[in-house]
């Protein structure tokens, strides 16, 4: 008798394996988080400086002065804490950028990892969101520590969050959008012209609506994305401070986060391909 070969069963080849894309973007994300961790104390004084002082200028020592009313410090806390968030969140977008496209070539890195271009700029603006929601939440035990009271509750902290997420994104993209249109030989000179008009006319020192008798310098606050992240904030800790509905902040940040988000992308991957 001869032996009959039996087929062999038909297997297919294994091709490639396929990149784990959401492993490759919380690889980076962990690696940013990580970097942070070991310098945590210098990026709290980086970012909570500016605000703390402002706090304890305007809301401490004018109201014991006399030049300021108690009621006013419940009027600036939502505002200062908007502000540590947006900022924040736009510098730490921004400055890293301009340094990884024309400095470090550390963006080159990232952009060899088996992830979309889309995704790493996205990952950029998801961890400069993320350094900002740590310094908006340092800034609330600051603010009752410096004022000796925080008009907040439990049942505030989701809508908190919610507005805080919602602008700090906005303060990411918008950061990107400077950190990739802007050139690196400009970028200190923007900021200095983009920084100071933003502070001033984010409403973080007074409620807009009582720019009634002001015009103009209300509708300029208007184009300013920090106004509603302010009001937003002041309508759920100070609800007895005139402000803009919940609803017209929202709408308003997401109409930001639309545009700024387009453009961060456009202006991202255009500098990616150079």
């Amino acid at each position: 008798m001869t032996a009959v070969d039996t087929p062999r069963s038909a297997t297919p080849v294994a091709g490639p394996a396929r990149p784990d894309v959401w492993r490759a973007f919380t690889a980076l994300l962990w690696r940013d988080v990580f970097v942070t961790g070991r310098e945590f104390v210098p990026f709290l004084l980086q970012v909570v400086l500016q605000p703390v002082f402002l706090l304890f200028v305007f809301g401490k020592v004018l109201v014991e002065l006399g030049f300021a009313s108690s009621a006013y410090s419940g009027v600036l806390l939502p505002g200062v804490i908007a502000l540590a968030a947006f900022l924040t969140a736009l510098q730490n977008t921004a400055f890293p950028l301009v340094i990884d496209f024309s400095f470090t070539k550390e963006i080159e890195d990232r952009l060899l990892a088996p992830l979309p271009t889309a995704l790493v700029a996205v990952e950029k603006i998801v961890f400069a969101t993320a350094r900002a929601l740590v310094a908006a939440a340092v800034m609330f035990p600051i603010g009752w520590w410096v004022l000796g009271t925080l008009p907040v509750t439990w049942s505030d902290v989701p809508l908190l969050a919610v507005f805080l997420v919602l602008g700090s994104l906005v303060g990411a993209a918008m950061g990107m959008v400077l950190g990739t249109f802007v050139k690196p030989n400009r970028i200190n000179v923007v900021f200095a012209v983009v920084l100071t008009p933003l502070l001033f006319t984010g409403s973080t020192q007074f409620p807009w609506p009582a720019l009634d008798q002001l015009r103009w310098f209300q509708v300029v606050c208007a184009v300013n994305p920090l106004t509603y992240l302010s009001e937003a904030l002041r309508a759920e800790m100070t609800p007895d401070v005139p402000h803009l509905p919940l609803p017209v902040c929202a709408l308003a940040l997401a109409g930001f986060l639309a545009v700024f988000g387009v453009l961060s992308l456009v202006g991202f991957r255009r500098r990616a391909l150079d």
